[in-house]
């Protein structure tokens, strides 16, 4: 799956040490409980490569000019168990450039126009507002506030 300048590709096991970057950097994980320790981050991933063999999508994001790495979108069961939730986590670099906004609008033409899937939600904490401001730009409505992890939860909605 492409963008103007991003590539979408299915995880493999040879993207650990790419999403590892992720895991580990305090900043892209500061509203998500933090920065997952090394030890653990083998196990997290091996997590979600099986569940992106199973009923669940997990794509790398990259550059098309060159193939860099910038970050992972997924479309998983949310934790509730009743909605496809669309999560993505790029590294600071990559911030403020349009490219979460660009492969968002992506993703969630896919589900909802390929998937036919007719609703997808994404949560976030209310206080990481430039996630909130993502959201709401690529069409996604503000549903309701939820009290989970230990912070205040902003689940955003889009419906075919």
């Amino acid at each position: 799956m492409e963008t103007d300048r991003c590539i979408m590709v299915k995880l493999q096991q040879s993207d650990y040490e790419a999403i590892k970057k992720i895991y580990t950097n305090e900043k892209v994980r500061a509203y998500l409980g933090g920065a997952i320790p090394e030890d653990y981050t083998l196990n997290k991933f091996q997590d979600i490569l099986e569940r992106s063999n199973k009923d669940s999508f997990y794509w790398t994001v990259r550059t098309i000019s060159n193939d860099e790495f910038m970050g992972l979108v997924s479309l998983d069961k949310h934790s509730e168990g009743v909605n496809i939730e669309v999560s993505y986590e790029f590294l600071p670099n990559w911030w403020g450039n349009g490219y979460a906004s660009e492969v968002i609008t992506r993703i969630l033409s896919y589900a909802l126009n390929e998937l036919h899937i007719s609703k997808v939600i994404a949560e976030t904490q209310t206080a990481n507002v430039a996630s909130c401001r993502l959201l709401e730009k690529v069409g996604m409505n503000l549903e309701r506030i939820v009290q989970r992890y230990d912070a205040e939860q902003a689940i955003y909605a889009i419906e075919k």
